[in-house]
């Protein structure tokens, strides 16, 4: 019996050394890309909204599906606000061939947004709204603290970031650099969403 009890033991000791010598294949993780990168990321789109414009007429904002849309909200009584005009007004005759679209959002009196607007001949889209259009805003998950403010919305309606306080020269060639890139697929939308929140 001790024999057997012997060989027994010697018999499982060898199996299990074997066992330990045989190689165990490991499964590697699939690889991080761009895409699969992207595919975790939660997509946030802008949410459909309707505004007057100017002459009281109702628009959406689906209107301008398909440009890079940048939604610059202002108010007459806003100093900042006004110096940006010609600048975007400027923007958009330089780009308005290239994709882009400015979509002026005046937090403000229609009567006196209208007369402001006698003046200031804007060349891009300009709606109307108090406390509708600060609704816009914080449906894009913004707080407001003062304007100016302008969002960015890529051309499929994927909100990208927000610019905060009073846009210069500077700031409008950088936008136009990282949606460039984001169209030649040369970055994804989360490297576009980091670079412009850098701005």
């Amino acid at each position: 019996m001790l024999i057997f009890g012997v060989a027994l033991f010697a018999l499982m000791a060898g199996a299990l050394f074997y066992a330990a010598r045989i190689p165990v294949a490991v499964q590697q993780p699939a690889p991080v890309t761009a895409a699969s990168r992207a595919a975790t990321l939660e997509v946030v789109s802008h949410p459909e909204f309707t505004l007057p414009d100017i002459a009281g007429v109702e628009r959406s904002f689906s209107e301008w599906q398909g440009k890079h849309r940048l939604i610059n909200f202002w108010a007459t009584w806003c100093a900042p606000c006004r110096r940006e005009i010609p600048l975007l007004k400027s923007f958009q005759e330089v780009h308005d061939q290239d994709g882009f679209q400015v979509l002026g959002i005046a937090v403000d009196y229609p009567d006196a947004v209208s007369a402001y607007a006698e003046t200031a001949s804007f060349n891009y889209p300009v709606l109307v709204g108090q406390d509708d259009a600060m609704s816009v805003a914080e449906s894009s998950g913004i707080e407001f603290i003062g304007m100016p403010f302008t969002m960015i919305v890529a051309a499929d309606g994927e909100y990208l970031s927000t610019y905060i306080g009073e846009l210069h020269q500077q700031q409008l060639d950088s936008m136009v650099d990282v949606l460039t890139m984001l169209d030649r697929r040369e970055i994804d939308k989360d490297d576009a969403r980091t670079a412009l929140d850098q701005l």
